[in-house]
């Protein structure tokens, strides 16, 4: 299952009001766990960025000087994004920035179907309890010390991890059901399987004590007796 986990940073907070993005990141996740694919490009929003949004995510003016303007960047970022559905934090945020700007380039907007919110997750699972990605990170013990101030990839990176814990985190039995999976199929196909026995130390006390406590309280344990004691097997 392939999915995209999304951020933008702005310069300010509603796109009616003339507000642009200026940076866009996406990290792919397959099975909710990252790739490796990224998409991250910083853009030109062709207005000035607000002292108070400077504050927030720390660009600048001349940060952004000479960087690509959105409908230079909007293909490679479609191209990025596919079909897959889409994750954000506060997601109808990040949504109708992206479609803002896809209609001034002449593109269509984002297919709100694609459309997850993982604030609308958090705020499920923790009802009234703060649930910023901050919070997030701190109650589901993701490191996010490194996060001074907002910053699109970054964020991302963070968010998928916060986002695997919402959905229930790494399970290793995940990973078991899947080798099974694949071991049956190759059963099935009539290949040959390579089973690698996995032995349990024990240590000599520990099997000393344990044999003292079986011969004390099972009496004619069937499995004392020949042929299993000789080190036969039972089937």
């Amino acid at each position: 299952m392939r999915q995209i986990v999304l951020d933008t940073e702005t310069t300010g907070l509603d796109p009616a009001l003339g507000d642009r993005v200026i940076e866009v990141a996406a990290v792919e996740l397959v099975n909710l766990l990252p790739t490796g694919a990224t998409f991250h490009r910083l853009v030109d929003p062709e207005r000035d960025i607000p002292a108070e949004a400077t504050r927030v995510h720390g660009f600048t003016n001349g940060d952004l000087a000479g960087k690509p303007k959105f409908a230079e960047i909007a293909a490679e970022m479609l191209d990025f994004l596919g079909d897959a559905p889409i994750i954000a934090h506060n997601a109808p945020f990040d949504f109708g920035f992206l479609d803002a700007e896809l209609k001034r380039c002449g593109k269509p907007a984002l297919d709100r179907a694609r459309m997850v919110d993982s604030l609308v997750i958090a705020k499920q699972r923790y009802p009234g309890m703060p649930n910023s990605l901050d919070a997030l990170c701190r109650r589901l013990g993701v490191d996010n010390s490194m996060r001074a101030a907002h910053n699109a990839i970054l964020d991302c990176t963070l968010l998928a991890q916060v986002y695997l814990e919402l959905m229930g985190g790494k399970q290793p039995g995940f990973e078991l059901a899947a080798s099974l999976a694949v071991s049956r199929a190759a059963l099935a196909a009539g290949e040959a399987v390579a089973w690698t026995a996995t032995p349990i130390a024990v240590p000599e006390d520990r099997a000393a004590a344990h044999a003292a406590f079986v011969k004390a309280k099972v009496k004619d344990a069937l499995w004392l007796k020949p042929p299993f004691a000789d080190g036969g097997e039972t089937a």
